[in-house]
C-alpha cells in the first residue's frame, strides 16, 4: 500500500509538471508495419547476435527485399529464405533481450512461428562440439526459492500457499558440494538450498491476470517431427585441411534444453543440472523466446549449434 501512495503522488505530480513524452513508433514506422504485414505471413527468425546474423546475411540462401523497419532499438530485417517469406532480428544478449525482442516481433508483425537459432554449451558428455542440438522441450531453471538457513525439504516454502512457490521440480543443497571434508564428519552450508520454480504464463487466449505456471515449454510438434528429418545428418567438421573439430558434428534430438542469465562454465553445477533435469544444450535466451511463444500461441523451435562441453573435471 505505501508503494502504491508514492506511485499515485508521483502521478500527481507528473500531471501538475504537464510532463510529454514521445510516442513509442514514429509516424513513418507506424505506415511501414501494416505495408509489410501485407505480404505476410513470415517465419520469424530470432537470431542472438551479430556474429550470428551476419552468415546468413551473406548467405545464398537468403535474399533480402530491401526493406527494415526499425522499432525499440531493434532492426527487423525482411526477406526470403527458399520461397519462404521471413523476419530476421537480433536480440542482443541475455534472457531479458531475448524476451523483448520476441515479444515485439510477435506483437507488431504477421508471423506464423519463431525460429531461433545459435550457439551454445552442452552439459550431456555425450553431445560433441560442433553438434547440432534440436531440444523437444525448454526451461529456466534459475527462478528459485532459496531457503533460509536452517529450514530443510520438509518445511513449507515462503508463499507456497498462495501458489506462488512450489516444490514439485526439487532442490538444490549446496551442502551437498562442500568440498574439503573428512569421511564420516557432518558437514553444513550457510547457502542452505534452492528450490526450481515455474514461471508464470498469462496466455493470450486466457483469462486476462489470470495465470497460468510452466517449467518445461515444448517446442510445436509439427516443427519437431519435421526437424527429426535432419536427426543423423552430417555436418562439416573442418573449415581448411587442417583445422578440424576431433569428432565429425552431426544433428542430434535431445529431449530438454535450459537457459540462464549466466555463463555456466561450472563442471559441479553442469552434471548437477544434467542429472536432475536430462537437459544437454545450455544457453542465455531460447526459454524466454519459448515462454513468449508460449504465451502468444505461436509455433517455436530451436537449434543450437555446440561451441563448448563439459570439461569433465575442471571447475
Amino acid at each position: 500500500m505505501v508503494a502504491l501512495r508514492v506511485a499515485c503522488v508521483f502521478l500527481s505530480v507528473l500531471m501538475l509538471l504537464n510532463a510529454q513524452g514521445n510516442g513509442a513508433l514514429t509516424a513513418q514506422t507506424q505506415k511501414m508495419i501494416p505495408k509489410a504485414n501485407k505480404d505476410g505471413p513470415y517465419l520469424g527468425l530470432v537470431i542472438p547476435n551479430l556474429f550470428e546474423l551476419y552468415p546468413l546475411l551473406q548467405s545464398p540462401n537468403y535474399t533480402s527485399n530491401n526493406r527494415t523497419i526499425d522499432i525499440a532499438g531493434k532492426r527487423f530485417r525482411f526477406g526470403t529464405i527458399g520461397k519462404k517469406k521471413v523476419i530476421l532480428v537480433m536480440t542482443g544478449l541475455s534472457m531479458i533481450n531475448a524476451g523483448i525482442t520476441t515479444q515485439l516481433l510477435l506483437s507488431f508483425f504477421n508471423v506464423e512461428g519463431v525460429v531461433h537459432y545459435g550457439v551454445a554449451g552442452t552439459v550431456n558428455p555425450s553431445i560433441n562440439r560442433g553438434d547440432v542440438t534440436i531440444a523437444e522441450y525448454w526451461g529456466h531453471t534459475a527462478l528459485w526459492s532459496w531457503q533460509r538457513y536452517g529450514q530443510g525439504p520438509e518445511d513449507v516454502l515462503p508463499l507456497k500457499s498462495n501458489g506462488d512457490y512450489t516444490r514439485e521440480f526439487g532442490y538444490l543443497n549446496f551442502a551437498d558440494y562442500t568440498v574439503n571434508v573428512t569421511d564420516g564428519s557432518s558437514y553444513d552450508n550457510l547457502l542452505n538450498n534452492i528450490w526450481f520454480q515455474p514461471e508464470e504464463v498469462f496466455p493470450i487466449d486466457g483469462t486476462p491476470e489470470e495465470r497460468e505456471h510452466a517449467f518445461w515449454v515444448s517446442v510445436d510438434p509439427l516443427y519437431f517431427e519435421i526437424s527429426k528429418q535432419l536427426e543423423g545428418l552430417v555436418l562439416e567438421g573442418c573449415i581448411n585441411s587442417t583445422t578440424c573439430l576431433s569428432e565429425t558434428p552431426k544433428v542430434t534430438i535431445v529431449q530438454r534444453g535450459t537457459s540462464t542469465s549466466i555463463f555456466l562454465s561450472n563442471f559441479a553445477y553442469r552434471n548437477f543440472i544434467y542429472n536432475k533435469f536430462n537437459v544437454s544444450p545450455v544457453d542465455m535466451k531460447n526459454a524466454f523466446v519459448a515462454l513468449i511463444c508460449l504465451q502468444q500461441r505461436k509455433p517455436f523451435i530451436a537449434f543450437r549449434a555446440i561451441f563448448s562441453q563439459p570439461d569433465r573435471g575442471s571447475c
